[in-house]
């Protein structure tokens, strides 16, 4: 009933009217059919069209990406566009004669080479005569040669230098002089004294090798009289014109006669200068025999014939390497004896007598006495009251710091996220101190700001030209890779590991540090026109470098910072290394994240903006950016918001952090039955006992200074007194040596990071660092507050102990060490490292 009452009535339809109605219906199925039909084609037509377009899109969308990852690909390559801030010509002969030639090869014991991308090199082998069938050859720097000490004594970074190498038991001194005049560069002489150690008990029989060689272009020729003896050679080159070097007979001494000797001597080509000590070792042969005419015949090692080395399966190289000349000269004579080698510019033709004899002995006199002179004038260290002794060591410091400036030529090998593969960077030179001659011989960005410190002092001029090498090295987005690897004969000392730069990581911006001392040394207001001008040129990519750091080292929080780059593989490591920190194993966040914060880091960053804000105030640029951040990072109330641990009641990071860590024995499964030694051997890993959380890393050490190290704290907070307090605990941070870089109350005190990582940071003493704690010792017991008397006393507490124990050790040692056990205050690592450890010099003049 409901639902038969609710449907429609039926309309009745007359046979007629239906048949009417089915003739008019006829014709309308064939039209819209048609019709349904041209909707479905148009419908078509817009599905083709928007498949089109979205095709077109696609490929457009997808080329354009392509164009993107190329461009962000190449732009890893790109240098900055702004001018270079030396021109290419800068260290020529014509417009840097000065500075033309050097000790610019900082990784063999004597060497000198030009300011010249493609130099001839010149430099000094040599070995003991023994009857051991061993050969102890020493040419390049090596730790493993076991030296007792070698180092320059006096180097003024400029004219001349004199270095005492004490091998097994003979003493070698090296001297050069050099002298201005044509258009090349001018002369210099060597001369190398050989002389027996008072404990020998018979004077040995020595070989000292002298050579030249080419590297890539340039010729030479060897002149070769009486007996085999090679008196000289001769050679042009493109950037030092036509020259003659020549071999002096060896003598017993300045007014001496000449001195028996046998000679040999090896002509010969060479693919690269890493190959030199190769080819000389492989040419050696002991055939021949020392013969004076009073004493006893003896066999002795000299060179020969170069042979190298057969290699009947290598395939041949697509791209050989440019062979270039290479000639050595031989004397093998019995202590002591003396040889000078003249070098002689064919352009100074108003030469007025030869700089030899007599007259290299006044020269070299007259330039020790200057340099005597200018060292007390700057630093003042007999008015201070410190001993010759004393005195002496501080001037092998600074010595060893010019004498160690390299000047290097090459290609770094560089990647980025948007590279599958590594890159060659630019072609480029850079004129640097090294930290290590033996270890580190090459330039580090980190290390070249403490080296500034000291050599600005001294002649501030070779400082901006290091620093000006530096930010020309700089790529588009405004990154410097860190490690500066130049050329096959810096990359032969490096571990493949270490080769490949990654444009994210950075290292600590310390050219601040140098550009802060150059902006202090004179009067506010009144900067010499060479300063001003420096400053101007580089002021373009000094923006560019603080805007770098500013977008790829941001951290998590606004006004927070992270270092980019830490070890990934963390299953190894007891604490992921931060390389780009420059504090290497210090501990750090358990477990790498994007959530860290780095208080090292935002540190670095206030100390860059304060002096991006003086230079842009100094040139009439605008500054109000700079200020702010300065204000901003300079704001204790939130530096102590991101940073400050009440748990530790000291300054830290923050981080994905657990304590709970340990290395333990991996655990290798072994099938029964089967033989343990086919399977891996078992290596320490990581064993993470409790999970990590988000929390202030509480390691107490180096890091927790940072504000106090550059200044950042008022003279009135309390957390300057809590750092003071934690810096004079000798359960902490205190030693009678100077401050450890890691509290003795830590879990990762001393504990080595992996099987094969001795603990680096975590422990023993730095001398950076210390310099850092007592130049800011000295400035707050300097300013009035309510620390000021406490600062002034640790002050010259610390000091004293830095002073006292890195002399101490390089008198038991013959070196300045790159670390100092925090326990017995002995030097460690590697040595000399007469790069930020010869920052005691500063420590001593009391200039900060």
């Amino acid at each position: 009933m409901g639902r038969m009452s609710r449907q429609r009535p039926v309309k009745r339809v007359s046979q007629n009217d239906a048949s009417a109605h089915r003739k008019d219906e006829k014709p309308s199925g064939p039209h819209r059919k048609d019709k349904e039909r041209k909707k479905k084609a148009d419908m078509g037509k817009v599905f083709i069209n928007i498949s089109i377009g979205l095709c077109i899109f696609s490929l457009v969308w997808f080329f354009y990406a392509l164009y993107m990852r190329s461009s962000l690909a190449r732009r890893v390559v790109t240098l900055h566009p702004s001018p270079q801030v030396l021109h290419d010509n800068s260290t020529s002969a014509a417009v840097s004669p000065q500075r033309f030639w050097g000790s610019y090869r900082p990784q063999v014991y004597f060497g000198m080479k030009t300011r010249n991308p493609r130099s001839m090199v010149t430099g000094l082998m040599w070995m003991r005569q023994s009857p051991e069938a061993d050969v102890s050859l020493r040419h390049t720097c090596e730790q493993g040669d076991r030296l007792h000490s070698y180092g320059w004594l006096a180097h003024d970074g400029l004219s001349f230098g004199v270095q005492e190498i004490r091998d097994t038991d003979f003493i070698l001194t090296t001297e050069f002089v050099k002298r201005p005049g044509g258009d090349h560069g001018g002369d210099w002489t060597w001369r190398v004294t050989a002389k027996q150690q008072s404990s020998a008990p018979q004077p040995p029989i020595i070989s000292l090798m002298f050579y030249v060689a080419a590297d890539t272009q340039g010729s030479l020729q060897a002149h070769v009289e009486e007996r085999g003896r090679l008196s000289s050679v001769t050679g042009s080159s493109e950037e030092l014109g036509s020259f003659k070097v020549t071999f002096g007979k060896p003598t017993a001494g300045e007014a001496a006669g000449t001195k028996y000797a046998s000679y040999n001597h090896l002509k010969t080509v060479s693919p690269g200068l890493e190959k030199l000590t190769d080819i000389v070792r492989s040419s050696l042969s002991r055939r021949f025999v020392f013969s004076p005419p009073s004493g006893e015949r003896r066999p002795y090692v000299g060179v020969d014939v170069h042979r190298p080395p057969t290699q009947p399966h290598q395939q041949k190289q697509t791209n050989p390497r440019t062979e270039s000349d290479f000639v050595l000269h031989q004397v093998t004579a019995q202590t002591p004896f003396q040889i000078e080698v003249l070098f002689e510019s064919g352009s100074f033709r108003e030469r007025p007598n030869q700089l030899a004899g007599r007259v290299m002995t006044e020269e070299l006199e007259e330039k020790v006495a200057a340099f005597n002179r200018k060292f007390e004038e700057t630093f003042g260290l007999q008015g201070k009251g410190f001993t010759p002794a004393q005195v002496k060591f501080a001037k092998a410091a600074l010595s060893n710091m010019l004498g160690g400036m390299g000047y290097f030529h090459g290609q770094s090998i560089v990647q980025s996220p948007y590279n599958e593969h590594p890159l060659l960077y630019p072609e480029g030179s850079l004129f640097t101190a090294v930290p290590s001659r033996s270890f580190f011989p090459r330039g580090f960005l980190w290390d070249e700001g403490f080296h500034q410190l000291l050599v600005s002092r001294w002649d501030p001029e070779a400082t901006r030209e290091a620093l000006a090498h530096w930010l020309d090295l700089m790529n588009a987005d405004g990154w410097i890779p860190r490690e500066q690897i130049l050329g096959d004969e810096a990359r032969s000392k490096v571990p493949a590991e270490f080769v490949v730069q990654w444009n994210e990581n950075a290292n600590p911006p310390t050219l601040f540090l140098t550009l802060q001392a150059l902006l202090d040394a004179e009067p506010l207001g009144r900067h010499s026109v060479a300063t001003e001008g420096f400053f101007r040129r580089i002021f373009p990519r000094l923006r560019t470098w603080f805007e770098w750091y500013n977008v790829t080292q941001s951290g998590p929080l606004p006004g927070s910072y992270r270092w980019r780059g830490r070890d990934k593989d963390a299953n190894l490591f007891l604490n992921p290394k931060t390389l780009t920190s420059g504090l290497d194993d210090y501990p750090r966040a358990s477990h790498p994240s994007a959530d860290e914060r780095h208080v090292d880091l935002r540190c670095w960053m206030a100390l860059a903006s304060s002096i991006m804000a003086r230079v842009a105030q100094l040139l009439g640029e605008p500054a109000s950016d700079y200020q702010r951040a300065k204000r901003e990072l300079s704001d204790n109330a939130r530096l102590a918001e991101l940073h400050w641990s009440e748990h530790l009641g000291a300054f830290a990071d923050y981080g994905n952090h657990t304590p709970a860590v340990s290395l333990v024995q991996e655990k290798v499964y072994v099938p029964p039955g089967q033989p343990r030694h086919q399977f891996p051997a078992a290596r320490l890993v990581r064993s993470v006992r409790r999970a990590p959380k988000l929390q202030y890393v509480n390691a107490l050490g180096y890091v927790s200074l940072f504000p106090f190290l550059l200044h950042l704290l008022t003279p009135d907070s309390p957390k300057l007194g809590h750092i003071l307090r934690d810096m004079r605990d000798p359960g902490k941070l205190w030693t009678p040596y100077g401050l450890r870089s890691l509290s003795k109350a830590d879990p990762m005190y001393m504990k080595r990071n992996t099987e094969h990582d001795a603990p680096y940071w975590r422990g023993p003493i730095w001398i950076n660092i210390n310099y850092l704690a007592v130049r800011a010792l000295h400035y707050y017991g300097k300013t009035d507050g309510p620390y000021q008397e406490s600062a002034a006393v640790l002050y010259q507490e610390l000091r004293t102990n830095i002073i006292d124990n890195v002399y101490r050790q390089y008198m038991e040692t013959g070196y300045i060490w790159e670390q100092y056990n925090d326990t017995t205050g002995r030097g460690e690592g590697s040595h000399p490292f007469t790069g930020w450890s010869a920052l005691v010099t500063l420590i001593m003049a009391e200039q900060y």
